[in-house]
Formats: C-alpha cells, structure tokens, sequence
C-alpha cells in the first residue's frame, strides 16, 4: 500500500551505489569512512550501510549513542563543546573521543587517557572550500577547531590524532588536493606525531563523474607518507540522490503567476533549502506549464522553488522533490503543526516498507 503523503522514500539500489564507491575508495586508498550522523541518521538502513563504512562520527551526545546501538563499528565522538555532565557518558560510548579546543582538552582529557580512549583535537587550517559563509568552517572567528600553533604544541603528545574538517560541498578534486597540499605543508611536524587523522566530511566524491581514482592515490599516498590511519566522515556523499519527498498537491491559486501548495513545508521538512535559499529539485523539469510550489505553512517564504510541468496541476497530484536525504529527516521538526512525513524504504527487491509514522502524540510530546 503506497503510504499517505508526506513521505521520505529511501531507495537502497541508490544508496547501495552510493556505498559500493565508498567500500571501492576503502578498498584502494586504505582510509576508513565513519558515517556522518549529523547529516543522515535513518537507522533503519544502517543494516545495509555498516556492510560498507567502519562506523560513525558525531556533533552531539545522542548522535554517539545513537551510533552505539543502531550501527556499531568505530563510535567517534566529537562535539563543538561537551558539557560536564555529558562528558562520562560519550567516553563510555566511544572509541575514540575528538575535541574541538584546548580548553576542552585540558577540562576532559585526563579522564579519557584513564579509560585508555584515544584522544584526538580539531585543528582550523584557515583554509577551506564553501559555497556559503553560513557552513565555512574557515569562516572569520570560527570556533570550530584549534587555529594557534602555540596553543597545540604543549598538547601534541598527549594526541593520538587530529581531525581537519575543511570541506563543504566540494565536488572539485583539484581544489581538495590544492587543500590537503596546503595542509600537509604547514602540519607536517603534527602529522608525522600521529596514529591517525581524519579530513572530515564534505567531499563529494560519490558524484558520478568525481575522479574516485585519484582521490584514493591522493588518500593512500597520504596516509603512507605520514604513517597514519586516514579517515573521512561522509555524511551527504554517502546518500545523495537516493532519497525523494513526495507529496500531494492540496491547491492552486493564480496571483499573477500559478502556485501549487503542497502536504508539506520547506521549514518543517527541507529546512536547507530556506537556510541556504536554495530551490528544491524535481525531474524532469520539462513542459509548457510552469508553478511556484509551495508549502502548506503561514511562512510567506515556504517556497520550494518554481517549476515545469507536463501538464495542468490540479489537486490531488504527486510531486517528488529529488535528493532529500542529507541534512532532511535530522532537521524535520514541527513548524506550524504541519504533518511530519513518515520514512519509507524501497527495498532492494522493489518492495517499498513504510518503517515510521510520526502521530499526533509525537507532536504533542515534543512540547510540554
């Protein structure tokens, strides 16, 4: 039975093409790959994903124990900041446990060593590739990571590794390997310390035609040269495309221009597309009709984006939004009490299970 609108459909064909590059870069290039949980966290796949990839990584207590329980493997536990009555809980869950400043370090450091848990630190190269401020970890006063020489070298040897994480949607290999040449020139004394290092998320090299090839050369080369455990943490790169929005037209008005509202909001449901002012995707785009989509919200700006269709819409019509999984299902939230989608997966045999629906007890208990 096909589910009520809105839903996320998840296809595992797609994310399984997804993870098969990941398992090939594992495969040729050495590197680990821990899953991004801030990004994507629909644990009712990880039975596939952890086939492919060596664990998780975290921004937040609950995503550490959510890949404890629900996926396995390496737990990496990062936070911007921990909180002491955090601190006990993420190193018991952990493998290794990475800290975004000295301060930090010094405060929780100890108890970690005394549990024996590698300890590793965030460093801000100052260098970077993003489209938009708003995600530049290299921003101006970026708090993310440790930028002062003098303030890292009393701690280096109490490192096991360090973490970079200087990329945000960077699909262009030249720009990564102009990125990690910078990087290597002015860490060498710091990585040729370590046992391991991870180069964060944000690379695309799941895209269809990103040179996985020389990424893996570039990684193994790496990795050798320094003797040291690389690691990347894709979360986006590890779903991309394999997740659609569907939705069902509710109404069309004219006020000068066609609009269709829709099941569902940008706000509650997309939540990048307002932040980064982005326009959602849909296929094939085509056709002599043409509609402003919006959501269902009393935001003014619940716009999904304007688009072209085949035909006249009218109610009762479905719209698929493409690529909705990275930075989605972790940011849906209760906007306007608008319906929260439910998550459906496309099994690998065709089959589609709708494995959560969210109730209105979920929007009661989410406030108090």
């Amino acid at each position: 039975m096909t589910p009520q609108t809105p839903y996320y459909l998840l296809d595992k064909s797609v994310l399984l093409r997804n993870l098969e590059k990941i398992s090939y870069l594992r495969q040729a290039s050495g590197v680990k790959c821990v899953l991004a949980l801030k990004a994507f966290a629909t644990w009712s796949v990880f039975d596939l994903m952890r086939e492919h990839m060596d664990g998780t990584t975290s921004s937040s207590l609950n995503e550490v124990r959510l890949g404890r329980e629900k996926f396995g493997g390496e737990t990496h536990a990062y936070s911007v900041a921990w909180a002491d009555h955090e601190i006990d809980e993420a190193l018991a869950l952990s493998d290794k446990i990475i800290f975004n400043s000295v301060s930090q370090f010094e405060r929780y450091a100890q108890k970690a060593e005394a549990l024996g848990k590698p300890v590793g630190l965030r460093l801000n190269p100052g260098i970077s590739h993003s489209h938009f401020i708003l995600a530049d970890p290299a921003r101006p006063f970026s708090r993310l990571g440790e930028w002062d020489m003098e303030r890292i070298k009393p701690v280096l040897d109490r490192l096991s590794g360090v973490m970079f994480h200087f990329n945000c949607e960077n699909d262009e290999y030249d720009s990564l390997d102009a990125l990690l040449t910078q990087i290597e020139e002015r860490y060498a004394d710091i990585l040729h310390k370590m046992e391991w290092v991870s180069l964060g998320g944000g690379i695309r090299f799941t895209n269809d035609d990103y040179p996985i090839d020389r990424l893996a050369q570039r990684l193994k080369a790496m990795s050798e040269r320094y003797g040291v455990q690389l690691y990347l943490e894709p979360g986006e790169a590890s779903v991309t495309k394999s997740t659609t929005l569907e939705v069902t037209v509710l109404d069309t008005v004219f006020n000068g221009k066609h609009v269709a509202i829709v099941d569902s909001s940008t706000e509650a449901h997309m939540l990048d597309l307002l932040i980064y002012s982005e326009h959602a995707s849909v296929a094939p785009n085509t056709g002599p009709y043409t509609y402003i989509v919006c959501g269902k919200t009393c935001l003014a700006g619940d716009i999904f984006g304007e688009f072209q269709f085949e035909t006249e819409l009218k109610a009762g019509d479905r719209i698929s939004f493409l690529d909705a999984a990275g930075y989605t299902m972790v940011k849906k939230n209760w906007f306007n009490g608008v319906q929260m989608p439910s998550i459906a997966v496309r099994h690998l045999d065709g089959q589609v299970e709708l494995v959560r629906e969210f109730t209105f007890e979920d929007y009661a208990q989410s406030l108090s």
